[in-house]
């Protein structure tokens, strides 16, 4: 079943997150939500905590994260680089155009960057450009631009595709 809360209007506050004092308030209170679920340690999920192992599951399976981890700073900041959208292109006009929004992921941040993406493929314009368009957020490596052409052919490439059955959020 979906997460009622990752929607269009969380998606917008996301992004409005640095201009906009409402759209701040609201995403803190949509990523402090609890899910009704409980963690292992038997504290009550919350949104948050299901956006960064969502995430972690999604990008950061080469990065040997006990499974159900949640994806940490470190995690996010190394895996930002490898989302593009489209075909696979080397060019930059196709990689995660968000990226852009975040030149720096640290501790003050990370969770908001994968709150950005996750929202984006379940309700944003990278969710409208799969339906509409059969676009995709492709996952490769760090950075396909500096790749010699021996590296590029054999870059290995997992294609993320969301329909309202393929997630839990």
């Amino acid at each position: 079943m979906a997460n009622p809360y990752i929607n269009r209007a969380f998606y917008e506050a996301v992004l409005n997150f640095e201009s906009s004092d409402e759209a701040k308030d609201y995403y803190y209170t949509i990523m402090d939500t609890e899910t009704g679920k409980m963690r292992k340690n038997g504290i009550p999920e919350t949104v948050r905590d299901q956006i960064l192992r969502i995430y972690a599951m999604l990008f950061c399976d080469d990065m040997d994260m006990p499974p159900g981890q949640p994806a940490g700073p470190d995690e996010v900041e190394a895996t930002a680089d490898r989302l593009y959208t489209g075909e696979m292109g080397l060019d930059s006009r196709h990689w995660y155009r968000m990226r852009h929004h975040f030149p720096v992921i640290d501790d003050d941040n990370y969770d908001r960057f994968a709150a950005l993406v996750i929202s984006d493929l379940s309700a944003g314009p990278l969710h409208e450009a799969a339906i509409n368009n059969g676009d995709m957020l492709l996952v490769g490596e760090a950075d396909p631009l500096r790749m010699t052409s021996e590296q590029r052919k054999n870059q290995k490439l997992d294609v993320i595709t969301f329909g309202q059955e393929d997630t839990d959020l």
